[in-house]
Formats: C-alpha cells, structure tokens, sequence
C-alpha cells in the first residue's frame, strides 16, 4: 500500500521496483495543506541512494517493457485511464488538501489525465519509423523509433495531476521506463498518484518509479539524477530559471530535456470583439485555479473604443470573486501554495504600485487566499510589466493601433500561449501569425491544451511539444541499411 492513515494525518510511502517503500532510514517530511498551513500527510524524504535505487530499477525493467507487444502496453494504459476515472471523487478531495485546487480545476485535470492515458494506449501502434530511399542500386534504407532506455520525469505542483501524468506518459507509451521526481510541494498528486494508478493497473515492476523528497533535500537527489549515465533524458515543467539550470546540466552529458517552462500571456481584444464574451474568457482565463497556472492571462490589451466599458465590468467582476476553502464544492478559488508565493505576488504588485501604476482591484490577502488583482497604468520598468508573477493578478493595458498591441504583447521574454478576440477569425489568424507564442487562441482564452495537441512555447516558455510530437523527444532515429546484392568497392 502507497499510505497509511493515523488520526489527522496520512503515512506514505514511494514506489521503487514495483515495492511501496520508505526512504532511507526512515525518513519523512510534513506535506502542509496550503488553506489552514496545517500537515495532512507525511512523505518520504529520499536521499541520493533512493533515487540511484530507483534509476537502477528503471534501468533493469527497460528491456523487457521496451520488447513488451503493442497490444499488451495498449492495454495496460486502457486500464490506468479506467481506474484514474474511477478515482475521481477521491481525488478531488486530496487535491483541495495538498494544492488547494478547487473542485472545478481538480476534475478538470483528472479528465484531461484520463484522455491523455487513452491517446498513449494508442501510441504504440503509430508508424514506427520510415523508408528511406537510398543513392545505392539494391539497398534498402530504414529509419526506425527506439526508446532511449530512462527517462526522468520532474512535475509541478500547480497542475499536480494532469501534469504529473504528462511528465512520464509519453515517455513510457514510447517504450522507455521513467523515474518520477515531484515537486516537494505536491507529493503526492503530482507523484505518489501516478505510482498508484499504474502500479494498480499491472504495469511490470520497475517501468515506473517514484521518489519524493523534502525541500532541503533537492541538491543530492538532482545531481543523482542528472549525472547517472543511466538515465537518458527528462521532461521538466516548471519555472524558466530552474529550466534552464537543468537545461545546462541535462547538455553538460549531451542528454535530451524537454521543458515546458513560464508564459506571459497577453490577451488582444480588438475593436470588433464581442464584448460580454471578451470579458467573460478574460476572468476566466486571469484568475483560475487563483493565477497559478502557467498559461494565465498576464496582460490584457484592450482597443481604445472598448477599453473604458472594459475595464470597469471586467474590474466588478474581479471584485466579484472571493478566494476561500478548496475543499467546499462552492469555491472557485482557493490559496496560493506557500507563504513564499504570497510574498512573491506582494513584491511584484508593490513594486508596481511604487513606480505609479494604479490597482483598481484586490492586492489583499487572507492568509493564503489572495483577492484577484487588476492593475493599469504599470510603467515599463516595473518587473511585473513583463515578468510572470504566479498568482491572481493581471495588468489592463489600451491601444489605439493593432501592430502596437503585438509588439505589446511580444514585449517579454516569454512566448508560451496569446489570446486574440474578435469578430474577424481571418484577421485574429493574420496578427495570431505575428505574435511570439507556442499557441495562439482565437476567440478563447490563453489556458486550454488538451492532450493531442503540440502544446509547448517559444523563447524563455521551453521547447519540445507534447502529443504526438513528444515521440521525437522520447526516442532515437536509428538508420538500418540491407544490401541485397554484393557491393564493390574501392579498395
């Protein structure tokens, strides 16, 4: 069993070589529920011979999962998708507990896991490789998909289940097995979850493994991971610094790492917009799940002849909403995770405040429940003018002239997801061509990738796609050559 539960607080445990275990030595650390700051579980605080136990695991079960047949594995994803969706109501509660996810967002993510499950089933019937036509009379070319062998996967805690899924999915449909790293914020949605699903479904001991750490704990655990030879490559979501930390140690043993890193999404409402629905796909697309994910909407360019009705019904609606306990059914939204993001959503609204921008709503918090957050007239030297800051605030911003509203809105670093809304979808795919992202919307908000797409940015936000796509990533192009007749050479 994954955990034990005593009075107040549940006991897990990880998943290495297909065995629930403690870390070594027993040790443990407190996941903290983000809404009352209180424990709900302990987890174990793994150390560097933890994580080497799980890579050699990994390592040892990839042969035979990589050889295994295509109907097999299809099934065995077909089952974990079942018991994921058959989990829901559980889970749903847990994650209010450990990510301070509303109910909306949370069976949002399990459904959307579910749906990634079911297109990985079918992973591996796709073409696995390719004829390639050769300059040599009687010579047959192939170019074939191997999995590379390890693959580690690192999840977040802000989408915890859908992304924690994302990070091993692809790699395992492709025939690699993985070790699992969630964030020490969120063990076990982002982690310990999957264990149990795949475990539960039958999947072969070793192909998937899971080791959870404390926070003071990252450094030996990273540096196992990243300087075993064993391990081949890894799929790391989360913020653009420590993405590229990784990127420079992952291509310092020239091993492949797809990064799906931090947006500052804009949002263009043009003249011709319509203007209730603008305004409606603008709080969404702000303030779900309190800010916190990564395809929020940062800034939201509004034309000059909407901006002023705009602005004042988009700020109400802001006033509107009310942060509060993730667990009832009723919240829309809940707590940021830490004290630490508190003070980081402070700082960058402070910071703006003090260079003159004005807030026409929110910059209060209770607790961890911070108010949604509307600022205008933010100068170009505030941080937050272009910066992501991860929580409920988002900056309102005219323009007279749409070429000015796409260098607005391409004035950042990032390039991860754009909004553009209007009457005239041929006209929001012209300036959608324009603007530096990975995705653009058209008439919908800058959040939504569902599984099959090539969700991913540009710039500062990542590279690599997921869906299909992420078969590149995740396996090796090997070239066979037959020779059917005997070949002359030159010496």
């Amino acid at each position: 069993m994954s955990s034990t539960t005593s009075r107040d607080t549940r006991a897990y445990r990880q998943l290495i070589a297909g065995e629930w275990v403690a870390a070594e030595g027993g040790r443990t650390f407190d996941d903290i529920n983000p809404y009352t700051g209180q424990p709900f579980a302990t987890i174990p605080a793994s150390g560097a011979a933890d994580a080497q136990r799980a890579i050699d695991a990994a390592a040892e079960a990839f042969p035979a999962w990589a050889a295994m047949g295509a109907r097999e594995r299809q099934a065995l994803f077909l089952k974990a998708a079942a018991i994921l969706e058959r989990r829901a109501d559980e889970i749903v509660p847990l994650m209010a507990e450990e990510t301070g996810s509303a109910s909306a967002f949370s069976r949002f993510q399990i459904q959307w896991a579910v749906g990634l499950l079911r297109q990985a089933a079918g992973y591996p019937y796709l073409p696995g490789g390719e004829i390639v036509q050769s300059d040599t009379p009687g010579v047959f070319a192939m170019a074939v998909r191997k999995p590379l062998g390890v693959v580690c996967g690192i999840s977040p805690w802000n989408g915890s289940v859908a992304l924690g899924f994302r990070s091993i999915v692809a790699p395992l449909a492709c025939g690699n097995t993985v070790v699992l790293k969630p964030s020490e914020e969120a063990p076990v949605c982002a982690g310990i979850l999957m264990g149990e699903v795949f475990h539960e479904a039958g999947f072969p001991p070793g192909v998937v493994n899971v080791v959870t750490h404390a926070p003071a704990d990252i450094g030996p655990i990273a540096d196992r991971l990243f300087d075993s030879p064993a391990v081949r490559a890894y799929n790391f979501t989360g913020s653009s610094a420590t993405g590229a930390r990784l990127a420079s140690r992952a291509g310092a043993k020239l091993k492949r790492i797809a990064l799906e890193l931090g947006g500052y999404n804009p949002m263009l409402v043009l003249a011709d917009a319509d203007l209730d629905y603008s305004i409606d796909t603008a709080v969404f697309a702000a303030f779900f799940h309190q800010g916190q994910i990564c395809m929020n909407t940062r800034k939201i360019l509004v034309h000059r002849s909407l901006y002023d009705t705009f602005l004042e019904r988009f700020v109400a609606r802001a006033k509107a909403l009310q942060a509060g306990d993730p667990s009832d059914p009723a919240t829309k939204l809940g707590p940021l995770i830490t004290e630490q993001a508190v003070a980081k959503v402070k700082q960058g609204i402070d910071e703006a405040l003090a260079r003159g921008a004005r807030l026409l709503a929110g910059g209060t918090c209770r607790g961890r429940c911070f108010d949604p957050t509307v600022l205008v007239d933010v100068p170009a030297d505030a941080p937050i003018h272009c910066e992501e800051v991860f929580g409920p605030v988002v900056l309102v911003e005219p323009f007279d002239d749409e070429q000015a509203a796409v260098q607005a809105a391409n004035g950042t670093a990032y390039g991860l997801t754009a909004s553009i809304m209007t009457a005239d979808v041929w006209r929001g795919i012209s300036l959608g061509g324009q603007v530096q992202a990975g995705m653009v919307n058209v008439n919908g908000p800058t959040m939504g990738g569902e599984p099959q797409i090539p969700f991913g940015g540009v710039k500062d936000s990542g590279w690599a796609r997921f869906g299909r796509w992420a078969i590149d990533i995740f396996t090796d192009l090997n070239l066979v050559t037959v020779s059917r007749n005997k070949r002359q050479y030159p010496l």
